[in-house]
């Protein structure tokens, strides 16, 4: 597998890869977390105009995306909760598999934290496989954070 920025050509891929991870949501209990239209393609094209997107590719095929970016996010400012550090970290948002992308969560969180050894993350309560890898991969429960609708999230950092 391999990381690169997604470019605008991506695009119809890519929206492809959420619409298949919103299914797989779905299908594995968390029915609330994306609904049927998120992430909107507009913030999609946004990030890719930011150079903040990235997919991973195997075999010529893209089977994952997602949000990658070194700065501080407000939705974390605020957390029920404590983050381990408050030092400068690196954000995973948006973080998607197709159907054929089984490894490919796990392949695209080491890749971050290669870039930046503080990462924050957050997922929905019912993101039970997402929980589960984030664990797998050594990153801490913290504590409750906000997204800007005032849904709860459950928020994950690794050092």
């Amino acid at each position: 597998m391999t990381i690169r920025k997604t470019i605008v050509t991506d695009l119809a891929a890519v929206m492809g890869i959420y619409m298949e991870a919103r299914e797989l949501m779905r299908e594995s209990g968390n029915p609330n977390q994306w609904h049927n239209s998120h992430p909107a393609q507009e913030i999609i094209e946004e990030d890719i105009r930011r150079g903040t997107s990235y997919v991973c590719i195997r075999d010529g095929e893209i089977i994952a995306v997602f949000y990658f970016n070194i700065e501080e996010d407000p939705t974390y400012y605020r957390i029920d909760g404590q983050w381990i550090s408050n030092a400068q970290y690196g954000v995973v948002h948006r973080i998607a598999r197709g159907r054929n992308g089984a490894g490919a969560g796990a392949f695209c969180l080491n890749w971050c934290f290669g870039r930046h050894s503080n990462i924050r993350i957050d997922t929905h309560k019912d993101n039970a496989p997402m929980r589960a890898l984030l664990g797998k991969l050594g990153f801490e429960y913290c504590g409750i954070i906000w997204i800007a609708s005032g849904d709860e999230r459950l928020a994950f950092q690794k050092i």
